[in-house]
């Protein structure tokens, strides 16, 4: 589960600051699929950067199960963010001279150390995972390789090696089509479903709404509506 409990975000802008999130609280759930919708600058990436505890916010609480990442250090927010946090980025972001294997090998031995029992691990979750995303007879190849969707279900199964309590993905079907758009997008509730995962997913493409838990509209940094589509 995560909550982002009344946190407000600013930025300097000259002699002032910017309020780029403004006393939201937004709740994301196990199994749950949370959609955040809203115009351009209304703040929905910088509440995903604070989820991810990539940026502080200026007050409020970021509760990550039962740890509040705002009063962490720098090191103890880096754990907390490989271990419970996947991140799904607009852009696929896989590394060009890795197979789709490698690309999840690396992620998985990252923190840990390097014992042969831990490698059988990760291979093994790594296996699974692309057997999860449709990729088990494409693991072998290089993202050149690798279809958009492909890579984007790279990315997918990438996030959640270390089996995260929360998932937060922006904008997934941007650069796809709009079937593979759907696919991916169906994909992700399907794991979030299956694996209890909270997702916070921030979209401005609603005609794939129907793959959605739930919407949140934000305006000018405050949740301005909230939809509650196919609740479970």
């Amino acid at each position: 589960m995560i909550t982002l409990d009344d946190v407000t975000l600013t930025f300097p802008d000259g002699a002032s600051r910017i309020t780029a999130v403004d006393h939201l609280t937004l709740l994301g759930r196990p199994g749950v699929v949370t959609g955040i919708t809203g115009p351009s600058g209304s703040g929905k990436s910088s509440i995903l950067a604070i989820a991810a505890t990539l940026v502080r916010p200026d007050s409020g609480r970021v509760l990550i199960g039962d740890a509040d990442a705002t009063t962490l250090d720098r090191e103890e927010a880096t754990a907390l963010r490989r271990e419970q946090i996947g991140i799904v980025f607009q852009q696929a972001n896989v590394l060009a001279s890795l197979t789709a294997r490698e690309q999840l090998q690396v992620m998985g031995e990252l923190g840990g150390r390097a014992t042969a029992a831990r490698r059988r691990a990760v291979r093994s979750r790594v296996d699974e995972l692309l057997a999860a995303v449709g990729l088990a007879d494409q693991a072998h190849k290089r993202p050149a390789q690798l279809s958009g969707g492909q890579r984007q279900r790279v990315a997918i199964a990438r996030a959640l090696v270390h089996d995260p309590q929360v998932l937060l993905v922006d904008e997934p079907t941007s650069a796809l089509d709009q079937q593979r758009g759907a696919e991916i997008m169906q994909l992700i509730a399907d794991l979030t479903h299956d694996r209890a995962t909270a997702t916070l997913l921030v979209t401005h493409d609603l005609v794939h709404r129907d793959a959605l838990d739930d919407l949140v509209t934000v305006v000018d940094g405050k949740l301005n509506h909230t939809d509650a589509l196919a609740t479970a």
